[in-house]
């Protein structure tokens, strides 16, 4: 970079100086937070490696679960390398709880695009709750963006019985939604309707505050490893954690009826353990690096959102780009920033799960980790960029250069 660059990332850096703080303390609050659960679990050296085969008694998995369920204060946990995304610990969770009969009730509009196939409910696809005889309905977010409680009320009837919100936007122009909105909302659904199930869908949003959804009634939240609570270690897997009913009936669709979580066997956890105790501050840089860029991106022009002066709960930043072209430009000078496969040259196509075609820009090390500084937008007006992740601050910034060059703006 030459003297302008460094000059301009200095002079952002300045502007946001206070926000950085704030992201700190939050930081390590979560950071106490975890040790307090490895402390409380007394994690051992030998704990950290695991079995072969059925993998009963498994104490590197059954301990991994215990301070995954600490750190999130919940009951019980499901943490496993077999999980292979956040969409499989959704579809596990929802299989495992509905029903012939029953009705999932989504209260944040309509889902990320892989849910659609899960659900089945509009796009026909083998193996779904639809033709398991699953009812589905969807309320949408009020215009600010938040849970419209009283359309969520008249919703529910005596055959929902799960009531699932979506944390992050995913691809949708709306701000996620804060642990205390989320906390709200099950406790009013609770007192009104007790036997309803709430799952959250916490991709994405997992330590960008200082407590989980399922500290606050949540039967069941769910995440990948590959995004926040990983660290950028975990090299697979996705977790549930939540109450021990829930998490039992979740655990018979992961494995078998009448084995559930005794079995299942990986012989390395450590990566798993680490990257969980570097999650809070992994999590923390990828906070700074986006609210960096969104900064950056509004001083050369762009639309973003969440806006630098917002909360943040999230780490994906939209990028309201406008047009085919500055939408794979973008996801491409990504790329192009990143450590591994920086030579490669990402296009769009129509991936697995997705309605529309898909550019997708992620040179990880691990393959196709969003915690790891990420691009990808589909490739539909508004034509929108979605960055997420960054396990440095500083590479978020050198990408920005990347963006900024690749887009002709630089002045």
């Amino acid at each position: 970079m030459n003297d302008n660059e460094w000059k301009r990332i200095e002079n952002i850096d300045a502007l946001l100086a206070d926000h950085y703080r704030a992201i700190d303390r939050v930081v390590a609050k979560n950071q106490e937070k975890v040790l307090s659960a490895f402390w409380e679990a007394e994690i051992g050296d030998h704990q950290l490696f695991g079995s072969t085969g059925y993998g009963y008694g498994d104490r590197g998995r059954e301990q991994l679960e215990s301070v995954y369920a600490k750190a999130f204060s919940a009951e019980a946990a499901l943490v496993r390398p077999h999980i292979v995304s956040g969409t499989h610990a959704l579809s596990v969770a929802f299989f495992g709880l509905l029903r012939p009969g029953d009705t999932l009730l989504y209260i944040t509009g309509k889902p990320y695009d892989t849910l659609q196939t899960v659900i089945g409910a509009q796009v026909t696809s083998k193996g779904s709750l639809h033709e398991y005889g699953i009812l589905y309905h969807e309320v949408d977010l009020r215009e600010d963006g938040s849970i419209d409680i009283e359309q969520v009320l008249m919703s529910i009837t005596s055959s929902v019985r799960v009531v699932a919100i979506q944390r992050s936007p995913g691809y949708a122009w709306r701000r996620a939604l804060s642990v205390s909105e989320i906390g709200d909302a099950i406790k009013t659904i609770k007192q009104s309707h007790p036997h309803v199930m709430v799952v959250v869908d916490n991709c994405y949003g997992e330590f960008t505050e200082e407590w989980e959804p399922s500290a606050f009634g949540a039967d069941l939240v769910v995440g990948s490893l590959i995004k926040n609570p990983g660290g950028g270690l975990a090299p697979t897997g996705g977790y549930l954690v939540g109450s021990k009913e829930a998490v039992e009936l979740a655990s018979y669709r992961l494995t078998a009826p009448g084995i559930g979580a005794e079995s299942g066997s990986y012989e390395n956890y450590r990566l798993f353990f680490q990257g969980l105790f570097m999650a809070p501050h992994t999590v923390g840089q990828a906070l700074k690096g986006n609210l960096f860029a969104s900064k950056f991106l509004e001083q050369l022009g762009f639309h973003c959102a969440p806006a630098s002066v917002e909360l943040w709960r999230d780490l994906v930043l939209k990028i309201h780009l406008g047009s085919k072209e500055r939408l794979v430009a973008f996801c491409q000078a990504i790329q192009s920033a990143s450590p591994v496969d920086a030579h490669a040259l990402p296009e769009p196509w129509l991936m697995p799960g997705y309605q529309d075609p898909v550019i997708m820009a992620a040179g990880t090390f691990v393959q196709g980790s969003s915690i790891e500084l990420s691009a990808d937008g589909p490739i539909r007006p508004p034509y929108i960029a979605y960055m997420q992740g960054g396990l440095t601050l500083e590479h978020v910034q050198i990408a920005m250069i990347h963006v900024m060059r690749a887009l002709h703006i630089l002045s």
